[in-house]
């Protein structure tokens, strides 16, 4: 099977964060057994998802890992022209959800891990692939785990988002967190007498736009990035039932995306030390108000440098493309600092069509993919894994 026949299998399943993903993983088990590839699959703690590690090649020196997630998310609620599960082929375009992210890279990976197969190595080609990526990096990091005392610390790795083939060197760090305020409810008639959850939420909210505020201003800067500071987001705020009920609780849910060079944790702190200021005003009236701020999910940045070696050999794969950084984050920061392994983002295809309607990936960025993937083949058999 090619490339585009491989992607248009991926496509059709329906592999969205909140379902499983084994159908689609035992279809690619299957496909890479029966060419004599070793598989292992690492598995989610309910049972419903797996990550799938294949090897390629001997284990007991240093190669190339192609890593690529297979959840997608939703394509409910947009207004679709053609089926996003069934991709379509027309005027040089591969439509479906997840073509462009990111099952277009992860069809040629395994396209190459085929080809690879029948290749005598010298060097091993692994391919990682996760669940749950969309969702806060959440699958890859049991892979990862169970790849530790096993992969050769000079081995490198691709991660495939869509970067229309550029290398990318670079991407910020997430911190998603879930704030709970707690007031006290009364009658809306008597509302002095209690303490409105929303209203402390509304304060906390005012903190974070004042943090955002002093990092444009002050914060480290990347100029590499289009938006070159950290930014903070406020993306949920759930609260009330009845207009004539004084709330007793609010919950809002922020993100940090950080520049390598601010330590987020030290946002949080600012942010927590204004939450406790706030709350011990409240508490004048209301000796239970509160405000918690809990982390739910994080994941590291990339930073690598311009003229580190794997950039270089990536670089030569692909035919000398662009140097960027891209605004959106991947799992690459979770290979390097689990594994050590020097990692850069590089796929066809681009995020300005991910999350749409009628999302797509054009035929010559999977054929440009597919050269590069040929060229890295070429190279692990030459022994030549890592300069």
């Amino acid at each position: 099977m090619d490339s585009i026949a491989i992607i248009q299998r991926l496509v059709a399943f329906p592999t969205v964060s909140q379902e499983s993903n084994l159908n689609l993983i035992d279809f690619v088990v299957q496909l890479l057994r029966e060419n004599g590839v070793t598989c292992r699959l690492v598995y989610s703690q309910d049972g419903r998802k797996a990550s799938l590690l294949a090897t390629i090649g001997p284990d007991d020196r240093p190669g190339a890992i192609l890593s690529g997630h297979t959840d997608v998310v939703t394509a409910d609620d947009q207004s679709w022209t053609k089926p996003p599960f069934s991709a379509t082929r027309q005027d040089g375009k591969l439509y479906g959800r997840g073509t462009a992210d990111m099952k277009g890279f992860v069809g040629c990976a395994i396209s190459a891990a085929l080809k690879a197969s029948k290749t005598r190595l010298n060097a091993p080609l692994y391919l990682a692939l996760s669940y749950d990526e969309e969702i806060g990096c959440v699958g890859v990091r049991g892979l990862l785990d169970s790849m530790v005392n096993e992969l050769q610390r000079q081995s490198f790795c691709i991660v495939g988002e869509p970067t229309n083939m550029n290398v990318a060197i670079g991407h910020k760090g997430k911190v998603a967190a879930r704030v709970t305020c707690v007031g006290r409810e009364c009658h809306s008639a008597l509302a002095p007498t209690g303490i409105n959850a929303i209203h402390l939420g509304c304060e906390f909210v005012e903190a974070i736009r004042r943090e955002q505020a002093k990092l444009c201003d002050e914060g480290a800067r990347d100029a590499s990035y289009e938006i070159p500071y950290t930014t903070l987001h406020v993306g949920t705020i759930k609260s009330g039932g009845m207009l004539n009920i004084v709330p007793s609780r609010c919950e809002l849910e922020f993100e940090i995306r950080n520049v390598a060079a601010e330590i987020p944790e030290e946002i949080l702190s600012r942010l927590r030390t204004r939450a406790s200021e706030i709350a011990n005003g409240a508490r004048t009236i209301a000796s239970e108000a509160a405000i918690n701020i809990d982390v739910v999910n994080s994941y590291p940045g990339l930073n690598i440098a311009c003229d580190a070696p794997v950039v270089h050999l990536v670089k030569s794969l692909t035919g000398d493309a662009n140097v960027v950084k891209v605004p959106f984050g991947t799992e690459a920061g979770l290979f390097l600092q689990r594994l050590g392994v020097p990692t850069i983002v590089c796929g066809p295809g681009s995020m300005q069509q991910g999350h749409k309607p009628d999302e797509f990936i054009e035929i010559d960025q999977i054929d440009r993919c597919d050269k590069m993937l040929d060229r890295l083949i070429d190279r692990l058999a030459s022994g030549h894994g890592f300069p």
